[in-house]
């Protein structure tokens, strides 16, 4: 709820102040989405893993790590919230609660878009060395997205459902929802081809190895030392 009502407040707020000026919109528009993201990672991170993506969470159910169940739950809550975010922004700015968006996002240039925004997502997700990366990561990526895509990066179906509520400068017209959805998902399932590869799991640690006096094995103690 909070990530779409920042994601859509900001591009309300960018829009009345840019005085048309659309470049300096999406900055900052870009700058609320970075920060909100960044935030709310680091806060819920340690709660929930931080799923605002049912992305993320089939990825997740694919990778063992979270139970279909759960996973389809989540998802469910991640659309509601969304909903509820392009309302709040609404009633913040004292805009009409329920609207449909006209913003055209067609093409297959804004849908290989979404498929490269999460297909970076994802892996800056399934890649980060330290659980504390998370943030800073997935932020700067989705910072960096709103302007290499051609798309702004959505990267979300969550959000990209929120989105069509609104008919603001965040919104993308219903029709359209569908394939990003679509181009969305094939963008995270990339990633986690990929992530397997660039990152498989590591090995258990034989603890009667390595708890070898060093002094014992030159090979072992060079290997303890490496590690």
């Amino acid at each position: 709820m909070l990530l779409t009502a920042t994601v859509i407040g900001s591009g309300v707020m960018a829009q009345r102040l840019s005085g048309g000026n659309l470049a300096v919109a999406l900055l900052a528009n870009t700058a609320a989405t970075v920060a909100i993201l960044a935030a709310l990672i680091a806060l819920l991170g340690p709660v929930s893993g931080a799923h605002f993506n049912p992305a993320v969470s089939v990825v997740e159910s694919l990778r063992g790590r979270l139970g279909w169940s759960d996973a389809c739950a989540y998802a469910i809550t991640q659309i509601i919230g969304c909903c509820a975010g392009a309302l709040l922004a609404h009633a913040m700015f004292e805009l009409p609660l329920w609207q449909l968006s006209t913003h055209v996002r067609t093409g297959p240039a804004q849908w290989l878009a979404e498929g490269v925004a999460t297909f970076g997502l994802l892996l800056m997700i399934l890649g980060h060395p330290r659980s504390e990366d998370a943030p800073w990561m997935v932020a700067a990526w989705i910072g960096a997205a709103y302007w290499f895509t051609a798309s702004t990066s959505f990267a979300n179906p969550a959000i990209t459902i929120a989105r069509s509520l609104t008919n603001t400068f965040s919104g993308i017209r219903p029709v359209d929802v569908g394939a990003f959805i679509v181009a969305q998902f094939i963008g995270a399932l990339a990633a986690l081809a990929v992530a397997r590869m660039l990152f498989p799991p590591k090995k258990a640690v034989n603890t009667s190895e390595a708890n070898r006096p060093l002094g014992q094995s030159p090979i072992r103690k060079a290997e303890a030392l490496n590690g």
